[in-house]
């Protein structure tokens, strides 16, 4: 096989074997293990030297679905806890799929009128979902650290023009570091969103009153009292990735508005607090930051590729990402838009299509149900782990994450860290349910995190299960 237009004709085949897969590929998530390790060794059938002469549209294709259906790690299914990844829904998928058939180039107004419209109008949508305010600007980003990337790339415009400096322009060289304060609730993608931009991943400080990391607010207003009026940015955290705890970002915003300081707000999932008023008041100030991101594979259960940044200043997006300079890119007339003048990307995909398909099928009301069923879920794994006497639930059960650890009677405290990281390698290995292990208050733990549209009560109680059953195989 040779030039792909030999095989235009196969080109709806292709996609129709892909359909007859989905079926039971989804239909087995249920109950088919998250991840079966004697099914890795087929990913060698995708390796080796390229070929000369290609196998041709079909068989390629009917060989990734054949490996990826029986390889891949169902993180789509409901027992996936591992890390804050939540399915596709069954309009998202779909929804993007059209973006594959449509393959827009969504940078430009001129190149994709319709993918720039659906990309207006999912952020309106987003807004109104949240509670942030219509006039922020907004761009669709492929993942939460390049949301990140885009709201403190405004941040460090904004804080350059303070210093008398187009930053666009002249970078970064002959100003003083850029402060960025912030709790100890601070997740590495905004580091890492700072060392992208050359602001310095190391220079972010953190104020904690205490080993879980919760914000030591007189400690924060002392340190911008210090700067003297100078510019200073800080970052509140909105769900935290082991108790799901937050950042007071009302007082954050109080601070910011006395002190000259831009708030970033990273909600990466906790911006779905919002959503359910057993959990607003998380969330409360949020509509005061300066910049808020989220991350759409999250709790939006979209694909991934599908973060979304927020700017209250919508100027600041053009100053920090536009002014290209190319006759071969003309800026959208009449107010039209141009998404690749407001973020990092310039070649875009059309990432809209998902989440106009899953807001437009479930709309508000299908989205606060989901999230008070994993509430409910939450609070469920919250309760038997503390009626047990073989488990310690390590923080209260906030949002959507459970934290807690093995430690059944007998075991000395010296032992347990080693026993849980021991306990959580184990449970990979089974595959039956995936639930990740990190370091919580200095302590090894288990991390339970519930987004997925999927997960209900019995999957946490197999989880549970699973745990006891792995333990029963470990030395103490």
């Amino acid at each position: 096989m040779a030039d792909p237009i030999k095989d235009r004709d196969d080109a709806a085949a292709a996609l129709e074997r892909v359909f007859r897969a989905a079926g039971p590929y989804l239909d087995g998530l249920p109950e088919l293990p998250v991840h079966d390790r004697s099914s890795d060794a087929l990913i060698d059938e995708l390796a080796g030297p390229l070929p000369e002469q290609g196998d041709g549209t079909l068989a390629a294709v009917e060989r990734l679905l054949r490996v990826g259906t029986a390889a891949s790690t169902r993180t789509s299914g409901p027992r996936f806890f591992h890390l804050v990844v939540g399915g596709t829904t069954p309009a998202a998928m779909a929804g993007d799929w059209v973006t594959s058939l449509l393959d827009q180039a969504a940078g430009l107004h001129v190149s994709s009128p319709l993918a720039a419209r659906v990309e207006s109008v999912v952020l309106a949508w987003l807004k109104d979902l949240f509670g942030i305010p219509d006039s922020y600007g907004g761009v669709l980003t492929p993942s939460a650290t390049l949301a990140h990337v885009t709201g403190l790339a405004c941040a460090r415009t904004w804080w350059a023009e303070r210093h008398g400096v187009d930053v666009a322009s002249r970078g970064l060289a002959g100003l003083p570091v850029m402060p960025v304060f912030s709790s100890g609730l601070v997740h590495p993608s905004t580091r890492k969103a700072l060392q992208i931009l050359g602001c310095g991943r190391d220079t972010l400080r953190t104020f904690a009153r205490d080993d879980t990391g919760r914000l030591d607010l007189p400690a924060l207003e002392s340190a911008l009292a210090a700067l003297d009026g100078a510019p200073a940015v800080l970052v509140g955290n909105l769900g935290e990735v082991h108790s799901g705890d937050s950042d007071p970002l009302d007082a954050m915003a109080d601070l910011a508005a006395r002190h000259n300081a831009w708030l970033h707000v990273d909600g990466a999932f906790g911006l779905f607090a919002a959503l359910s008023p057993r959990t607003a008041s998380a969330a409360a100030g949020v509509e005061r930051a300066d910049s808020i991101t989220a991350d759409g594979h999250k709790w939006l259960n979209v694909p991934y590729e599908s973060g979304f940044s927020f700017i209250r200043d919508p100027a600041l997006q053009v100053r920090a990402f536009g002014a290209w300079g190319a006759s071969y890119l003309p800026e959208a007339p009449g107010g039209r838009v141009d998404f690749n003048t407001l973020g990092p990307e310039s070649s875009r995909r059309a990432r809209a299509f998902p989440i106009w398909a899953t807001l437009r099928a479930y709309g508000r009301d299908g989205y606060r149900e989901m999230v008070e069923r994993h509430l409910d879920v939450a609070e469920h794994l919250g309760r038997l782990i503390d009626a047990s006497d073989d488990f310690e639930l390590l923080a209260p059960v906030r949002m959507s994450m459970v934290c807690f650890r093995h430690r059944p009677p007998g075991v000395p405290d010296d032992r347990l860290d080693d026993l849980n990281a021991r306990l959580g390698e184990a449970l990979l290995r089974d595959g039956r349910v995936y639930a990740g292990t990190a370091t919580y208050r200095g302590m090894r733990v288990l991390r339970c995190a519930l987004v997925n549209w999927r997960t209900t009560a019995p999957d946490v109680d197999l989880l549970l299960a699973v745990l006891r059953e792995v333990a029963a195989d470990l030395a103490p």
